[in-house]
């Protein structure tokens, strides 16, 4: 049993539509965290006045633990449901999981 965390990085605007689409799909691991972030890219789009003298721009990462090929089904899907050169995502290893309770 291979487990990975897949990472979504998306604009804030896609927060509720990503979400809505894993809580919608429990299959790929049935869980995720949410976290508020900002960030500048190479290629920033569309930058607000604000955004621009910031230097960032608001962000929305997504975190899923779950298997392996999982993440590779749920990649496949999310970028046929999702083709957004703006949502950025990786895949990194996981050692180990469980709860303390």
């Amino acid at each position: 049993m291979s487990l990975v965390q897949l990472t979504l990085v998306a604009p804030a605007s896609l927060e509720e539509t990503l979400a809505e689409y894993l809580l919608a799909h429990p299959e790929w691991g049935g869980g995720f965290t949410l976290l508020h972030a900002e960030g500048r890219g190479s290629r920033e789009h569309a930058l607000t006045p604000q955004e621009q003298v910031r230097g960032r721009v608001a962000r929305t990462q997504f975190q899923v633990v779950l298997l392996a090929d999982a993440a590779n089904h749920l990649l496949t899907e999310l970028k046929h449901r999702f083709p957004k050169r703006d949502v950025a995502w990786w895949l990194t290893p996981v050692l180990d999981f469980g709860r303390l309770g």
